[in-house]
């Protein structure tokens, strides 16, 4: 078993006070994770949390704790806005901050509408997204007359340390993507097989760069859920799953064929994610369809139950990754919850 560093993934559902922020900050660097890990939605900003956590976990271990954002979609700031708040927070922590880049939902019309966008290719729009944002953090000006970026001679001010620049990515392009033009790619509920095959497929996206393999990095979340009350533990991570894996409504058959639906069916839940469409379609709770979701999608790509288990079912899954990162579910709502995960994976446990 080949397990890469070990980082912490703290995310907006858990509740978390800026005080919070730091306490967990410092009580990451204190159990020995190596980074410190946030998505981003239309919140808070990340940029600003990621500095916060580097600063209160610098407290305890020397240089801070590395940290990163996984991911931040790509219609919520140009190429130029991405590059002056990671290299912004890169120069702050001393070349510690990693940035991940994502689609979200730009492949749907409804979330094109919403943000003001034009129908134009995801993968392209990708591409010239990561390859622009590289350029700026690596002090380059940059030219680029393509469909979503159009720089001619676009510069930062200053230049920040060495920043990485991976691809939020489920599919196959995604992922080579990702190999390719970034850094490397961050993955999201994949059972183990789904993490080879995607080391092979980023390596492949190298291959066309002519890097080598060890210069992509493979990065990914798991779940994990822990409570001594297994039921309990076991809805809240279900419907943590099912608002990725069913999205939030029933799918077309087009859009069956992206995201997070094609990335469950391809790994062979097609008929389990129909049944529990058409409970939803029956107008069944949202709670109903998530006792109903099957054990074995639940126990192929993350954790729930006692933290006893928690330790050796992420390290299955960590099996084969750069930085695999411990996303905390939390049980309950309150910060013990929290704590619960974070000691029963921790590096110095």
């Amino acid at each position: 078993m080949q397990i890469g560093q070990i980082g912490l993934g703290l995310d907006f559902s858990l509740g978390m006070t800026f005080d919070d922020q730091q306490t967990l900050a410092r009580e990451a660097a204190a159990l020995g994770y190596a980074s410190l890990w946030t998505p981003e939605g239309a919140g808070l900003d990340s940029f600003q949390l990621c500095a916060l956590r580097w600063r209160a976990s610098a407290e305890v271990v020397d240089g801070g704790l590395a940290t990163g954002i996984g991911v931040c979609p790509v219609a919520y700031r140009s190429p130029i806005a991405f590059a002056m708040s990671a290299g912004t927070v890169s120069a702050q922590s001393g070349g510690r901050f990693t940035l991940g880049i994502g689609s979200g939902g730009i492949y749907r019309a409804d979330a094109r509408r919403q943000l003001g966008l034009p129908r134009r290719s995801t993968l392209g729009t990708m591409r010239e997204y990561v390859a622009a944002v590289r350029a700026l953090l690596a002090g380059e000006a940059v030219t680029l007359h393509g469909e979503s970026v159009q720089y001619d001679g676009a510069q930062l001010g200053f230049r920040p340390p060495p920043t990485p620049v991976l691809v939020g990515a489920l599919g196959p392009e995604m992922i080579r993507l990702g190999g390719e033009v970034g850094d490397g790619a961050v993955l999201n509920w994949c059972d183990p097989e789904r993490v080879g095959w995607s080391r092979e497929r980023l390596n492949e996206g190298a291959a066309r760069a002519g890097k080598s393999p060890d210069d992509v990095q493979l990065v990914e979340y798991i779940r994990i859920c822990v409570d001594d009350d297994v039921d309990r533990a076991r809805q809240s991570y279900a419907q943590s799953l099912m608002g990725y894996a069913l999205g939030a409504d029933v799918p077309s058959e087009r859009l069956r064929r992206f995201a997070y639906r094609a990335h469950f069916e391809r790994m062979g839940f097609t008929e389990a994610l129909a049944g529990l469409d058409q409970m939803r379609e029956r107008g069944a709770p949202a709670a109903e369809v998530a006792a109903a979701m099957p054990e074995e999608l639940l126990t192929r790509v993350g954790y729930y139950g006692p933290a006893s288990g928690a330790q050796s079912a992420f390290e299955t899954l960590a099996d084969g990754l750069d930085t695999a990162i411990v996303r905390v579910v939390a049980a309950r709502p309150e910060l013990e919850s929290t704590r619960a995960v974070m000691r029963a994976c921790a590096p110095n446990r």
